[in-house]
């Protein structure tokens, strides 16, 4: 069964086809009167014209005019609907010839309108990012785009299934977290801090935390160490017990602290060389990290994390993108409108953008010309052939109706010229 067209069967006319088809209907019956007006004047001057020898002139004129408006009215009916219904050839030509029509209508676009050269030419003319950059500098511009583009990302956002978005989140880690190994990159980014001394500032703030911690707890060493002393030691011999360790922890933070050479520090610092030799070279320190990774990231832990670490962005991305007065909205309006501040100013960037746009649009149009000609193609011929004609009829219907009326007072005035004429020279 054939597509249906433009307008559906039996689907009601809208306003504007209603008021062309009113048109239409009017223009019909104007060119109708102009004929049947030339159909009575010719009567009465073939009746009349051997009593009254000028009215042979109304004659000549009426029967130039009949023969204009009938030959104006074939041919306009020939372009929707055989005439009388008559099985004449070359009539009904856009309900027959519809599918060459849209091929043609495609063809005409295709090569007219969808080449690189006049797409190139068009838009070389036009300054496009300036009027971009015109339009965007506007706050209120700024804010509808920014909030059709905050809707849209919400969209998107509330579409996505959280189960598939998990599962990539959960392989894109399995893939580039935890299965490769750590042992050597983390070795090698230790062996990186160790040498530049990077390490050092961490040392001096945990010496520094521990110093102040010291010195604001001193409560904490009392029996920390006497409580495992002989109970028959006086309380006297414990408290100093107690008071000489945490007085030589608090010497040994200050030393350490004070003294960029240590033995301490140059301990830690042997320590964590080793440990990243270790790390880069020794199987076994690999495989205790490997072990201790699995141990942390195990599948189900690693799921769970995926989870929570998907709903926390999703529902933070979409409070924010609904809020009109959230960070992300203010910093997206600036944005644009600084955007098109400098797309209005600065030439240099506005050739770059239109350069950019016109020679996208020509490797668009040089690649799907044809395609989009087919468009045309293929949409027409899926549309029904009648309700096609009619649609047709309607849109240009009444321009056609001028030419039967243009005909008919043509045939007149050609009518009446050859009978004087022709009078005139044969008597």
């Amino acid at each position: 069964m054939a597509s249906r067209g433009p307008r559906a069967s039996g689907e009601p006319l809208s306003p504007a086809d209603r008021a062309r088809h009113r048109a239409l209907r009017r223009m019909k019956a104007v060119a109708l009167g102009a004929l049947l007006l030339m159909a009575a004047l010719f009567a009465v001057g073939f009746a009349l014209q051997d009593r009254v020898p000028p009215l042979a002139y109304l004659r000549a004129a009426a029967e130039g005019g009949m023969v204009g408006a009938l030959a104006d009215w074939f041919a306009v009916t020939a372009l929707f609907r055989r005439p009388l219904g008559l099985p004449v050839p070359h009539t009904a030509i856009i309900p027959t010839r519809k599918d060459e029509i849209g091929r043609s209508l495609g063809e005409f676009v295709e090569t007219n309108f969808l080449s690189a050269p006049v797409v190139r030419a068009r838009l070389s003319g036009t300054p496009i990012a300036r009027r971009l950059g015109g339009w965007l500098h506007r706050q209120e511009n700024a804010e509808r785009v920014a909030s059709e583009a905050a809707a849209m990302a919400g969209g998107v956002l509330r579409a996505l299934s959280d189960e598939q978005v998990q599962d990539v989140i959960e392989s894109l880690a399995r893939e580039h977290l935890i299965r490769p190994g750590w042992g050597e990159p983390i070795g090698a980014w230790l062996e990186r801090v160790i040498a530049t001394g990077a390490h050092r500032g961490a040392v001096d703030l945990a010496a520094d935390t521990l110093g102040d911690w010291l010195q604001a707890n001193p409560s904490a060493f009392e029996g920390l160490f006497s409580g495992r002393l002989p109970s028959w030691l006086p309380s006297v011999a414990q408290r100093l017990v107690d008071n000489a360790v945490y007085g030589e922890a608090k010497a040994f933070v200050a030393a350490v602290r004070a003294d960029p050479g240590h033995p301490a520090r140059r301990a830690l610092d042997a320590y964590l060389e080793r440990l990243a030799q270790e790390l880069q070279h020794d199987p076994a320190m690999q495989e205790r990290l490997e072990q201790a990774k699995a141990a942390i990231f195990d599948s189900p832990r690693l799921r769970r994390l995926a989870a929570e670490a998907w709903s926390a962005a999703k529902q933070g991305l979409v409070r924010e993108l609904e809020r009109p007065d959230s960070a992300l909205r203010l910093h997206l309006r600036s944005a644009l409108v600084q955007l098109g501040t400098r797309l209005e100013h600065d030439e240099a960037l506005q050739a770059r953008v239109d350069g950019s746009i016109t020679d996208a649009a020509v490797f668009l149009v040089d690649r799907y010309r044809h395609d989009i000609a087919s468009l045309i193609t293929d949409t027409v011929e899926r549309w029904d052939p009648q309700e096609t004609t009619e649609k047709i009829e309607l849109l240009v219907g009444p321009d056609l109706q001028y030419i039967r009326l243009n005909g008919t007072v043509v045939g007149a005035l050609a009518g009446l010229a050859i009978f004087a004429v022709a009078n005139t020279l044969l008597g």
